[in-house]
């Protein structure tokens, strides 16, 4: 059912923006897909900043990350 929404949508709109559409697509499927498998985020970074938790708090650093944004 929502292959032809998708495909219905895409057919009204001129070709340029089709074009552009298909892109996106290509971009998703990169985004979230890796050599045909889904992608899956990985934690071997997990304690790399151990040394760190008796100079901050777990607040402290959700903080310096909001300023980082």
């Amino acid at each position: 059912m929502q292959i032809e929404k998708i495909e219905s949508k895409i057919n009204n709109l001129p070709p340029k923006l089709q074009k552009q559409v298909l892109d996106f697509i290509d971009f998703l499927s990169k985004k979230y897909l890796i050599h045909g498998k889904k992608y899956k985020l990985k934690f071997d970074w997990e304690g790399s900043l151990s040394e760190l938790g008796n100079k901050y708090t777990s607040v402290d650093l959700q903080h310096k990350a909001s300023e980082w944004r």
